[in-house]
């Protein structure tokens, strides 16, 4: 007898090369910030907050609110790399950027070393502005904005900063749509081979 298992949840990217479009990363294959803990430990993941942040107030508001924000910087940076600006989206974008981030200290460790802490517990509003900002230096960075690209893979609608040596990353992660390609490319050739 067969024991079903069920299958593993899937893990949050940062292979894009910027925050704010690991951001957008996070809703392909699927959802990965539907419950305020997958948000928490996506926040922990990218680096904004340090491991062991209570962030008491998250709750379902912080969802909407970072929901929001994954919105409007994918079509503000689509409509750059497909030269049909997204004014108002940017706008918002820029509307969220303006609010103060939450401040770095650097705290000692039972250790003895030097570890990131915040100063107090940070609000939504001001890890949303974090988000933001990174969205408007790469926006407004030419060389950066320059070298976002869209996945050549099959059904992959996200996007990635293409920091490889000689500018030819084609696949927001060669693990992942990479695999498939060399996969599917193998698979062709077994068939044309076999014929």
């Amino acid at each position: 007898m067969a024991l079903h298992t069920a299958p593993a949840p899937y893990e949050p990217r940062f292979d894009s090369g910027r925050s704010c479009l690991d951001l957008v990363a996070t809703t392909h294959p699927v959802e990965r910030l539907g419950s305020v803990a997958g948000l928490r430990a996506w926040l922990v993941g990218t680096g904004l907050v340090p491991a062991g942040t209570p962030l008491r107030a998250a709750g379902p508001a912080w969802l909407t609110a970072f929901h929001e924000l994954r919105g409007q910087i994918r079509q503000s940076v689509l409509g750059e790399i497909e030269h049909r600006p997204a004014a108002e989206a940017l706008e918002r974008v820029n509307a969220l950027a303006a609010e103060a981030p939450p401040a770095p200290r650097a705290v000692r460790a039972a250790d003895g070393t030097l570890v990131r802490a915040l100063g107090e517990d940070p609000d939504c509003a001001a890890l949303v502005a974090c988000l933001a900002r990174d969205a408007v230096n790469l926006l407004t960075d030419p060389g950066a904005r320059a070298r976002i690209r869209r996945c050549e893979g099959d059904n992959c609608p996200l996007v990635y900063l293409d920091t490889s040596r000689g500018h030819r990353r084609r696949w927001c992660s060669s693990e992942v749509c990479g695999n498939r390609e060399r996969v599917a490319r193998h698979r062709r050739r077994a068939a044309l081979a076999r014929t």
